[in-house]
């Protein structure tokens, strides 16, 4: 008999009970646990778990969500349960530069990311090309101060159109705006360049060289109104010297910037992820 495949998240109040209530109703339909993580927060006392299962095929969502009820009501579980045949949809946002949209695609098509892409957006034309090779619906849709406000409400409409699960931006070179980031909380990832100290403006890792930086890295987080402070998912750093070049810096910076969008984005789409105020609880392999 084949199998059904599914992803639960909890969150609680931490106290004694509440594996073994969960755990049990899960047996009690017939589920095997294929894998499972869990972490307390001692600060704020909450419990945070994630179940991969399998269960019969027969046994649908609704039986699931069903069978968990009573530790749900007793403990008074926030959860979230994703059937994993459900193949999620995403959106890829994209400027100029197109290392880490390309990673994206190339990741998705040998298999290591399940998605597919319900279409590529840009504020410029230039991915067009790549986006009709790949049989991806391309929207080119230029920003600026007058039309940013019809350009978002365009972005939204598209999301629900597609029913998209999650909005990347691979190198997006707009903010966007604070109503959007609210309304989008949660399903916006964007990718950045990381350095100490800091910086800002155009050419950063120019600006690095200059100041012989040596540790270059990227952050990928979820988009919140206060720009790039919104709540980490993953990151990565390497060390790099004076003997090379600022185009030697550009280069390693953006096969950062592609692994650390990828890894994200992968998280995400497969519920490893969970928002706990200004930070994340991330559930890795």
């Amino acid at each position: 008999m084949s199998n059904r495949h599914y992803v639960l998240t909890l969150s609680c109040e931490d106290r004694p009970g509440i594996v073994a209530a969960v755990t049990t109703e899960l047996a009690d339909l017939g589920a095997n646990i294929a894998e499972s993580d869990q972490f307390w927060d001692q600060v704020s006392n909450r419990f945070f778990m994630r179940i991969a299962i399998l269960t019969p095929e027969n046994v649908t969502r609704e039986m699931v969500h069903k069978a968990i009820e009573p530790a749900i009501n007793r403990f008074d579980l926030k959860t979230s349960l994703t059937d994993s045949a459900q193949r999620p949809k995403i959106i890829i946002m994209v400027s100029k530069f197109d290392h880490a949209m390309l990673h994206l695609l190339y990741q998705i098509r040998v298999g290591w990311l399940d998605a597919d892409v319900a279409a590529i957006v840009s504020n410029h034309p230039d991915s067009r090309r790549t986006a009709e090779i790949e049989g991806i619906p391309y929207h080119h849709w230029p920003v600026n101060k007058e039309n940013k406000a019809e350009q978002e409400e365009k972005l939204l409409g598209l999301v629900k159109e597609t029913g998209a699960d999650l909005v990347v931006l691979a190198r997006y070179m707009q903010v966007l705006s604070d109503t959007l980031s609210k309304r989008l909380f949660g399903k916006v990832i964007n990718i950045h360049h990381s350095f100490l100290p800091s910086f800002k403006g155009a050419k950063p890792y120019h600006q690095a060289h200059q100041r012989g930086v040596k540790m270059i890295g990227a952050t990928a987080h979820y988009v919140t109104p206060d720009l790039d402070e919104g709540p980490i998912i993953e990151q990565d750093a390497e060390r790099v010297s004076h003997s090379l070049s600022a185009d030697d810096f550009v280069a390693r910076g953006r096969d950062i910037e592609s692994r650390v969008l990828a890894r994200a984005v992968k998280f995400h789409l497969e519920s490893r992820v969970m928002i706990v105020g200004n930070k994340t609880i991330v559930f890795t392999q």
